[in-house]
């Protein structure tokens, strides 16, 4: 089995091909052998009865003369009596049906010669006696009627089987091209070219089919392959602005002498951008996760105010020395079933959004709609076209996609409004239940 795994696929098509022709052809010669040899047997059985007949009706007629019998060449006729005595036989015949004790044999070897006859013995009662009839005829036609067709079989069937074996392995050949003729466009597919893709059999077969699920993988990884490089493209420029800010604090602060409050602003404004950092890891930590089998989740029933406050007051330092005030208005009655860390870290993306591209005041809301919560954060920053976040322009950067990631994790949603000179940035999870109906307990997953 592992010497035919190794085999090409054409070739073992072939083999297989060829076997079950040659137990198909085996099977039929055998049959027709077979169903050859009993047609002949029965037929000199038969000619053996009708002549049998006709020697017992001369018997009764009083005339043992067996001559005028037509008997063909090998056709052998006896007469015996009830004293085992020989009283009629055709010419040819003499001692040799004439068995010790009056026992018939079916085959009978002729003395001196390989020849067999076929014997038949009838009783017939002629005037109170009862004589045997012997009848007789040659096997040698039979025998070589069936040696010439095996004969035929054994030379007629390789020959068969050998042309069947070559048009299976070219029809295999032929068949197989389109797959060679795939292999040749997949290798010349790249990813400096990744538009192109397989041409497609105009026959709706297994291998239409097999070009079709290949492109479909193409464009999958063309998708990916662009959301990569995206992904690079959005990570270089979020990480670009935080470094280069530290860079030049530092290079003021080393070149430069600072009195207590200039130096405290310069710390100030250090770790403000190293916290950035530390966002923009967690965020590139979390798309890595996305997109290698899962994000793990440790789902609980949170209170959809408590995140909002939480995460407020976080970037309430930042909203202040921003001159933006920042206000939480949501119903304490509303749970959302999430994760904390990244529910909270989804909701500190959308208000650092909010704080570096928008305007004026931030004020964070919930709505209840079909079993599932939304949080939002409203200001009044540009507006783009309404839509998932991951489709908003690269200026947003990459922490609206760790929105999108982590709300398609929970199984809910992300979306962007601006209408009225109000940006609506929001994310939609499924509602949480109180503690007594059994829903508030943790629950690890990976989705």
């Amino acid at each position: 089995m592992k010497l035919l795994d190794r085999m090409p696929i054409r070739l073992r098509l072939t083999l297989v091909f060829t076997g079950a022709l040659a137990l198909v052809l085996t099977a039929t010669g055998a049959f027709v052998y077979l169903r050859l040899a009993a047609t002949l047997d029965r037929a000199v059985d038969d000619n053996l009865r009708s002549r049998a007949a006709d020697a017992a009706a001369q018997l009764r007629r009083g005339s043992p003369d067996l001559s005028t019998m037509d008997l063909g060449e090998t056709g052998l006729v006896q007469v015996i009596d009830p004293d085992g005595a020989l009283v009629a036989v055709t010419r040819g015949a003499g001692e040799r049906f004439r068995l010790p004790g009056g026992q018939l044999q079916p085959r009978v070897a002729m003395p001196g010669s390989d020849d067999y006859f076929l014997v038949r013995a009838s009783k017939v009662d002629v005037g109170g006696r009862t004589y045997t009839i012997v009848v007789g005829d040659s096997l040698e036609p039979r025998d070589e009627a069936l040696e010439g067709l095996l004969t035929q079989l054994l030379v007629v069937g390789p020959i068969a089987l050998a042309a069947a074996a070559l048009a299976g392995y070219l029809l295999a050949a032929a068949a197989l091209r389109p797959v060679d003729a795939m292999s040749r466009q997949a290798r010349a597919v790249s990813a400096l070219e990744p538009g192109r893709r397989l041409t497609v059999p105009p026959a709706r077969d297994e291998l239409a089919r097999l070009a079709e699920t290949l492109n479909e993988m193409l464009g999958r990884l063309e998708q990916a392959l662009t959301w990569e490089r995206r992904f690079v493209a959005e990570a270089s420029h979020e990480l670009r602005t935080p470094l280069a800010l530290l860079r030049t604090e530092v290079e003021l602060a080393l070149g430069r002498a600072y009195d207590a409050d200039e130096l405290e602003l310069a710390l100030r404004s250090v770790a403000e951008e190293t916290h950035r950092l530390c966002l923009l890891a967690e965020d590139l930590l979390v798309m890595a996760r996305s997109h290698a089998g899962g994000l793990p989740l440790r789902r609980e029933s949170l209170s959809a105010k408590e995140l909002l406050e939480t995460v407020g007051q976080r970037f309430a330092y930042r909203a202040e020395a921003a001159g933006r005030r920042l206000t939480v208005s949501a119903d304490p009655d509303l749970a959302v079933y999430a994760d904390r860390l990244r529910a909270e870290q989804a909701i500190g993306n959308l208000l650092d959004n909010a704080l570096r591209h928008g305007g004026d005041d931030i004020q964070l809301t919930t709505s209840a709609r079909d079993g599932h919560i939304t949080m939002h954060v409203r200001d009044n920053g540009p507006g783009w076209s309404a839509g998932n976040l991951v489709h908003a322009p690269r200026t947003t950067g990459l922490g609206l996609n760790i929105v999108d990631v982590i709300a398609k994790a929970h199984g809910g949603s992300s979306n962007l409004k601006h209408r009225d000179g109000t940006t609506d940035a929001s994310i939609t999870l499924p509602a949480g239940c109180s503690a007594d109906d059994g829903r508030n307990h943790a629950d690890h997953s990976r989705v």
